[in-house]
């Protein structure tokens, strides 16, 4: 599997096009807009775009998915159905922070905790991680030893809990129980910012390092 990280939307969301070297055949991590850029990087690959998947539904991750499933013809997988408040509540997302109109849209597929999601012959493993967002999902290809977390964890930090139905506590549980159990090696694309590593971070990072668990 190779990746493309594509910066969308004024919050420079790391929108990611994933594909299949054998039938390069793709799938696009969170398209929250600007999809001029996210369909020419899509052409500079040469890879057919298949799928959308989304780690969960604010604005900057999810607010360009209906347009392109429905120009391209592509299905949308995620994430969790703990979210479908916030995509039901993309109008007024859009309005508040000054984005461009969006759709309201139901996934073909809601994605639980154990779910894979598949393109080409590359298959990713499905990680419940609520705490942001109670619908929050990572993908994981363990053959690249890569993780897509969303905005769950960044480098240096974590996902802000303050919007509606986020909880802190269970944001750090999922962090220190579902992700850091991948492994220290593990690379991860977070939402926004540099990538980085699970080990990294359990060093360093102020809110989830080891030494403050």
């Amino acid at each position: 599997m190779k990746y493309r990280i594509i910066p969308v939307t004024p919050f420079q969301q790391n929108c990611t096009l994933l594909w299949c070297e054998q039938t390069r055949k793709a799938a696009v991590v969170d398209p929250g807009g600007d999809l001029a850029r996210i369909k020419a990087a899509v052409a500079e690959e040469g890879v057919q775009l298949e799928k959308i998947l989304l780690t969960h539904a604010h604005i900057d991750h999810a607010g360009g998915s209906a347009a392109l499933a429905r120009e391209l013809g592509l299905t949308i997988e995620g994430p969790e159905r703990g979210d479908e408040f916030w995509i039901e509540g993309l109008p007024k997302q859009s309005q508040m922070f000054g984005f461009p109109d969006v759709e309201v849209f139901t996934p073909d597929r809601w994605l639980d905790d154990g779910d894979s999601v598949s393109f080409g012959e590359v298959t990713l493993e499905v990680i419940h991680c609520p705490g942001h967002t109670p619908g929050h999902v990572v993908f994981y290809h363990p053959e690249s030893a890569l993780a897509l977390v969303g905005d769950v964890l960044f480098q240096g930090s974590i996902g802000r809990t303050d919007f509606p139905r986020g909880d802190h506590a269970t944001l750090i549980r999922s962090i220190r129980e579902k992700l850091f159990p991948l492994g220290d090696a593990i690379d991860f694309i977070p939402g926004h910012g540099p990538m980085s590593t699970f080990g990294a971070e359990r060093q360093a990072n102020p809110f989830v390092a080891d030494r403050f668990g």
